[in-house]
């Protein structure tokens, strides 16, 4: 048969671990914390700024590096959050998603026999687009005790194959974030090198306790080599519309449109207008913090008699709990149980490591309603 002729590029790949809870989780009518994405709407104004864009025509694609207005918007919210000046003509493309902006970034910079450095626990693109671009991962797992980065690790591994290192704060999954000590390790870690940056920042408005999120775009060193990725579906709840961006100086930019056209060209043009009409209004961005750490509080508050322990979670929507005083299970067993005994679903950790991972710790999710998380807790506090 001619299909045989296939052979995979993506061979040990096979269906994500998210798939897989959430499934198991409709299957057994449990609650579910495993998925990545909130159980509520978003903003009624922003859906009828969606209709009315489309009501008075705008249905048809957008520039290529994305509607004028939006490429405007986002340049000034850099600029106030961040204190550096993005051309949002050069500058500035609006992706479907920041998955594909990723892969885009990834398919920009990487030749076959490339290495990219890359820290464990990740998020589970970046693996399969390093190597589908020819690229060698590297991987670096994070300090088990805080799920820092292990700099003098970094260090050992830098060759002069190193083409990129990926860095991703706020931290999908251990909700970790870098700290300024982190950003000088980095800056003496690639001065007189050619090294890139992809800088993974979809979590950049959820960050808790009054810290700060410290944007590449920051530091001179580093926004001169990075594509920085953000999310418009983790800051206004709408990850199912798979709109995000990118910025890069100009002539990394050039380069990566050249890749972007061929892979999507084009944006959904009424959700670009809509969002560019929603960001003027500054508090449909800056409260979203504060909207999670009461979601985070609550939930930690709700489980404190359980007999798990918490990691410290300074951002994302994501909290990572620690078995190990309940179970010798391994992660994988431990979330089958809770889904189909306990009736709430979680990820396991392991998947987002390369070769797995002993640490018995699970991620849930607590972008739910209160409702969803008190009923949770409450399960998970019977164990």
């Amino acid at each position: 048969m001619i299909i045989q002729n296939i052979k995979s590029k993506l061979p040990e790949i096979g269906t994500s671990i998210f798939a897989v809870m959430s499934q198991m989780a409709n299957e057994f009518n449990a609650i579910n914390l495993s998925q990545g994405f909130p159980d509520f709407n978003c903003s009624d104004e922003l859906i009828d700024l969606v209709n009315h864009y489309m009501k008075k025509g705008f249905n048809q694609y957008a520039p290529m590096p994305g509607t004028i207005e939006l490429r405007k918007q986002i340049s000034t919210k850099v600029k106030r959050d961040y204190e550096r000046d993005y051309n949002f003509e050069s500058e500035i493309t609006i992706t479907a998603g920041a998955t594909q902006a990723l892969y885009t970034a990834f398919a920009t910079i990487i030749n076959p026999g490339d290495e990219v450095i890359i820290f464990e626990p990740a998020y589970d693109s970046y693996l399969p687009a390093i190597k589908l671009n020819g690229g060698i991962p590297v991987n670096i797992q994070l300090n088990k005790n805080d799920f820092s980065i292990p700099w003098e690790n970094v260090r050992k591994v830098i060759t002069n194959k190193t083409k990129c290192i990926v860095i991703n704060s706020p931290h999908n999954p251990t909700g970790t974030i870098l700290k300024q000590n982190d950003i000088e390790e980095l800056k003496n870690l690639i001065r007189d090198t050619d090294i890139f940056l992809i800088s993974d920042e979809v979590y950049e408005h959820i960050v808790f306790d009054g810290k700060d999120h410290l944007s590449f775009a920051k530091y001179d060193e580093l926004a001169k080599r990075s594509f920085i990725i953000s999310s418009f579906g983790k800051t206004f709840h709408t990850t199912g519309w798979k709109v995000g961006y990118c910025l890069a100086p100009e002539m990394l930019m050039k380069e990566f449109r050249k890749i972007h056209q061929f892979i999507v060209f084009a944006v959904n043009t009424p959700v670009q207008l809509a969002l560019s009409e929603f960001m003027k209004n500054q508090n449909n961005i800056y409260q979203l913090g504060q909207f999670y750490q009461d979601k985070r509080d609550l939930f930690i508050s709700l489980i404190k008699s359980s007999r798990f322990s918490l990691s410290q979670c300074s951002g994302t929507y994501f909290q990572l709990l620690d078995y190990s005083k309940i179970s010798d299970k391994n992660d994988l067993e431990f979330c089958e149980y809770l889904t189909k005994e306990v009736s709430v679903a979680a990820i396991p950790l392991s998947p987002f490591y390369s070769e797995g991972t002993e640490n018995r710790f699970i991620r849930i999710c607590f972008a739910k309603k209160d409702e969803v998380l008190k009923k949770a807790a409450l399960k998970l506090c019977g164990i």
